[in-house]
């Protein structure tokens, strides 16, 4: 069970009572916890082979990680990318294209100068219009090349940070590598990104609970699903909470009205990648967005205050009732 906040909301996982063999493998990896829940006929372990997937992407993808791939771009302004790498940025730069900028990966700057960059200061405050003036030139996906595996700016203060993604891809992977060993039944957790495939040990589709005035609990069909909000990092100032969110297109930390959204898709990446950006354009517009694009096949549930400071919740049609 994982509490994102208890005041606010709850995404938790209900557990199936075993009634045939389920192997639970848990941990810390990425800054965050992880759960792996799977059934299998061979009782053998997986940790290894699973903290060898969580090495190998950190290793590429992770900021904390000196000498990470993600790392050496940001520094010397060209990297040749492994297939991590090179996955996330051809569907990062897919989903900017479609959000028309809401999502970008090159919102670095802006996240650190918002004080929720990887260097945090004792205390967080507004940064000045000035400040944000200088750094917008250099933020957009436009000035990144992909030439092969090889990864490329065209202006030099260009850095990028797949954080807003990159859980989500990493729970995909360990999906496919269950689906390699020939499990078709997991629930697979990496700090509230969830992919799940088959059913769990009561033979039932593997659920989850959202929690805001009134308890949802959704089946995941062979589906994803992820949650974005600003419970988790922010700070308050002048009367206003400024969450982790950054609009890359002017700079400015979330303060709306939304609490959380949840998003569920075919894969964890898409799910991931979706979520900040339908944050972003706020309930109405993050349904006619849905209802414009088919092909992505989202649903989005919103947990949010109304003008009189009321929770509210609205879904998209097709959300799990």
């Amino acid at each position: 069970m994982l509490f994102i906040d208890m005041r606010l909301l709850l995404l938790f996982l209900f557990l199936p009572l075993t009634a045939i063999a389920q192997t639970v493998l848990e941990g810390k990896a990425q800054g965050t916890y992880y759960v792996i829940k799977y059934i299998a006929t061979d009782t053998g372990s997986l940790q290894t082979a699973i903290d060898s997937i969580f090495a190998s992407i950190d290793q590429s993808l992770s900021l904390y990680q000196p000498n990470s791939l993600i790392n050496q771009f940001n520094e010397k302004g060209h990297v040749q990318m492994d297939a991590h790498l090179q996955a996330v940025i051809t569907r990062s730069l897919e989903i900017n294209k479609i959000t028309a900028g809401a999502f970008d990966i090159t919102v670095k700057p802006l996240v650190d100068a918002w004080g929720f960059g990887i260097h945090q200061p004792v205390e967080r405050k507004i940064p000045s219009g000035d400040t944000l003036k200088s750094i917008l030139p250099y933020i957009g996906s436009k000035y990144l090349q992909v030439k092969g595996h090889e990864l490329s700016r065209t202006k030099r203060e260009v850095t990028i940070d797949c954080n807003g993604i990159a859980q989500g891809y990493t729970t995909d992977v360990i999906g496919r590598f269950l689906d390699s060993k020939g499990i078709g039944h997991y629930l697979v957790d990496v700090g509230g990104e969830l992919c799940a495939k088959g059913q769990n040990a009561r033979h039932q589709y593997w659920t989850v609970g959202i929690e805001g005035e009134n308890q949802r609990i959704i089946p995941l069909q062979n589906r994803a699903v992820t949650t974005s909000g600003n419970y988790r990092r922010f700070f308050d100032s002048g009367g206003k909470r400024f969450a982790h969110t950054i609009d890359p297109r002017n700079g400015e930390a979330i303060h709306n009205n939304i609490i959380s959204v949840t998003v569920i898709a075919k894969d964890a990446i898409t799910a991931d990648g979706f979520d900040n950006a339908l944050i972003l354009m706020g309930v109405e517009r993050a349904f006619d967005f849905i209802k414009q694009h088919p092909a992505l096949q989202l649903e989005a549930g919103f947990i949010y205050k109304d003008a009189n400071g009321n929770i509210q919740e609205a879904y998209s049609p097709g959300f799990p009732k």
